[in-house]
């Protein structure tokens, strides 16, 4: 929630701790998505993705 943690941090979190790997090598792509919610509009209010995997 961005009332919590600045803007943009959703995808941070991610990366820090790594949730993909688990992943490698099991799927064709892989993707971080991070979707940021304001608990005072009760909506999304950010949202970001990135490709960190391709196995052709």
């Amino acid at each position: 929630m961005v009332e919590i943690e600045p803007e943009g941090r959703a995808i941070e979190q991610i990366k820090k701790m790594r949730y993909w790997e688990p992943f490698l090598g099991k799927a064709r792509e892989i993707y971080l998505i991070g979707v940021e919610f304001s608990k005072e509009e009760r909506n999304i209010v950010g949202f970001e993705w990135e490709k960190v995997g391709y196995r052709g």
